[in-house]
């Protein structure tokens, strides 16, 4: 096994290595599958480098990338990840509906206990906040699988402040999952305020900004056509202009620090605390050993203000998401739970 430290996520016992695996890239959303031999081989890397913290959800393919992982974690592989999986994300006749009803929230467990062909998830994650159920349906359903063992901790993903306080009132939230990079920072403004006060560990996601921070504009190029950041705001041909601004400033700091943007960029998420897990996803052996490379970069704390300086709100062009996105979901509550007639 590598190297890589270990760190506690959240309050009740859960402890990951300090990075984490994003395996989304591998089978959906950013193009085509990649050949499974080569992924299974890449997470195997990783395991060995130290990297044991798994990312992956029931929508990634739909469930084409836990049937990956389910194949990567034979032979014994199981006991040494932790295993991360999702649900909440459906989709129906080409449309995408979000469920939280407790009928669901346990046929889509199941069904992720089968496909990842394991007794128990480590952690798992409401994906997105079903807005017609109050949380607290939703988190009671969780509690039981808990409970009956098919569950060790959970998560919720893009949730607000209020949701993840009700939620946590209910069943203690291990961690949330959030999207948090040098120019994806609103998430600072109440939502990681109220993880620390609640002592609910963060899993960062996208961290490099989804490609943008380790290549640039240049990384627009090369997308395939069914690469759904084509049609992601921030890398519209209008708002690349300006964010490419954000890039070659990165770009020059680390070449001034002797690394790469990818590892800079990074560096500064893994210099947020030691509560902060950032998960950055990749295909490739050589891009994972480089993103690595960034739990050993040190950061003063005048070069991350400076970093900062190149990223700050007003300077990002375009949202997160497209319209009706999964970020739109993200400040919405659900009903109370005196509103729930089941």
């Amino acid at each position: 096994m590598g190297t890589v430290k270990r760190i506690k996520l959240g309050s009740q016992g859960l402890e990951v290595s300090a990075q984490g695996l994003g395996c989304m890239g591998m089978s959906a959303f950013y193009g085509p599958p990649k050949p499974e031999s080569d992924m299974i081989a890449l997470i195997h890397h990783a395991i060995n480098s130290g990297v044991t913290f798994l990312d992956t959800s029931d929508i990634y393919g739909p469930f084409t990338n836990e049937i990956l992982l389910s194949k990567a974690l034979q032979g014994g592989v199981r006991e040494k990840v932790e295993l991360a999986t999702k649900f909440g994300i459906k989709y129906e006749d080409g449309k995408r509906d979000i469920r939280g009803d407790p009928a669901y929230v346990r046929a889509a467990c199941e069904a992720s206990l089968k496909r990842l062909q394991v007794d128990c998830i480590d952690l798992y994650y409401q994906h997105r906040i079903d807005t017609r159920v109050p949380i607290e349906v939703t988190m009671g359903e969780l509690k039981k699988l808990v409970q009956e063992g098919k569950v060790k901790y959970i998560g919720l993903s893009e949730a607000s402040a209020s949701t993840i306080r009700r939620a946590h009132a209910v069943q203690p939230i291990t961690a949330v999952q959030l999207e948090w990079s040098l120019w994806s920072r609103d998430a600072e403004k109440e939502i990681i305020p109220t993880c620390r006060e609640l002592g609910i560990g963060i899993v960062a996601y996208s961290p490099l900004g989804r490609g943008f921070l380790s290549s640039g504009p240049k990384i627009v190029e090369t997308l395939s056509s069914g690469d759904f950041r084509m049609a992601l705001p921030r890398f519209q041909l209008e708002n690349l202009e300006q964010n490419k601004m954000i890039f070659e400033r990165v770009n020059e700091m680390a070449t001034r620090k002797g690394c790469t943007p990818s590892q800079l960029a990074l560096a500064w998420v893994h210099h947020q605390g030691d509560d902060v897990c950032p998960i950055p996803g990749t295909t490739k052996i050589e891009n994972f050993d480089q993103n690595i490379g960034a739990l050993s970069l040190k950061l003063l704390p005048e070069e991350m203000a400076e970093l900062e300086s190149y990223a700050s709100s007003d300077l990002v062009k375009g949202d997160r998401y497209m319209d009706g996105g999964p970020g739109t979901w993200k400040e919405s509550d659900t009903p109370p739970l005196s509103s729930w007639t089941g």
